[in-house]
């Protein structure tokens, strides 16, 4: 009796396991055929003015083809590596493009992969202070020949574009994009600048004199600045965040020219770290008109 119970046993076990591999091949299978979920692309392009080979992480619109005579928008996002802010920029790019959304016209994002920020982001400065905040700073002036002479020209032979150009940078990547509007502002026509390091060799950029300021400017620019409840940034003299921001907006709502706007947004619910969601949100709603609503 015992080794029939037994082997009734053994054989029960045993067509359980049988069942429970069958099923759990079953279970498996179906995810062996699944195919990847992709935004986009990853291209490389070779800088011979940075002497680097630089990543971009390339979002394309929803029905996107080399093929089609769709022309794009283009924004270009500083800190675009795809572990910084180029899959939640690209997130709030794909919703607001959306048909029942239809606040932005069709836009493909260059995610500018970092591989030294602190070193291409900044200006060189003789402050020792800030020196030894970032010993390697001081590599901005290259970095914007990069994207006026080598970075701008690759997407626009590589993709079929419109005129609007749109450039995106925060924190340090906000001084960057800062000093690109005062200096280079024919580079892109709208601007979005959100808690920029504007402490950086004791906020002399906020000095520059620009052609933006210039009432014969023509280029039609829209500025956005945003700024969350941030305190003070780095340096030997206190600088505040909100109140450099608002310096600068100021700054460039003091230009003579007619086609050049400005907008400040003070956001005290964000912080630093939190505000890149809502200031990129606002932002398209300021610079962008509405567009016609799809019937």
């Amino acid at each position: 009796m015992r080794h029939t119970r037994f082997n009734l046993l053994f054989a029960t076990v045993v067509c359980i396991g049988l069942w429970s591999c069958k099923n759990g091949k079953e279970r498996v299978s179906p995810y062996a055929e699944t195919t990847p979920f992709t935004i986009g692309r990853i291209e490389k392009i070779h800088s011979n003015i940075l002497g680097q080979e630089r990543v971009l992480n390339v979002y394309l619109p929803e029905g996107f083809s080399d093929r089609d005579t769709t022309r794009y928008a283009v924004v270009y996002l500083l800190d675009g590596s795809a572990g910084e802010d180029f899959v939640h920029v690209s997130g709030i790019v794909q919703y607001d493009a959306l048909p029942w959304i239809n606040r932005l016209p069709p836009t493909i994002v260059i995610g500018i992969a970092n591989i030294d920020r602190k070193h291409d982001f900044t200006y060189p400065t003789a402050i020792a202070d800030y020196r030894s905040i970032i010993p390697a700073g001081g590599g901005s002036e290259k970095f914007m020949d990069f994207i006026e002479k080598e970075l701008q020209p690759w997407v626009t032979t590589h993709f079929k574009t419109t005129a609007t150009r749109v450039l995106i940078g925060q924190s340090l990547g906000g001084l960057l994009a800062s000093e690109i509007l005062l200096k280079r502002p024919r580079l892109f026509n709208k601007y979005i600048i959100m808690s920029p390091s504007l402490w950086w060799d004791d906020g002399s950029l906020l000095k520059v004199n620009s052609d933006i300021l210039n009432p014969n400017y023509n280029q039609p620019t829209d500025v956005y600045v945003g700024v969350g409840k941030e305190g003070a940034g780095l340096g030997r003299i206190p600088h505040v965040m909100q109140a450099d921001a608002r310096s600068m907006a100021d700054k460039i709502a003091r230009s003579q020219s007619p086609v050049v706007k400005v907008y400040f947004d003070y956001l005290p619910s964000e912080t630093h770290s939190t505000i890149t969601h809502t200031a990129v949100f606002n932002a398209f709603r300021y610079l962008f008109k509405p567009m016609e609503q799809p019937h």
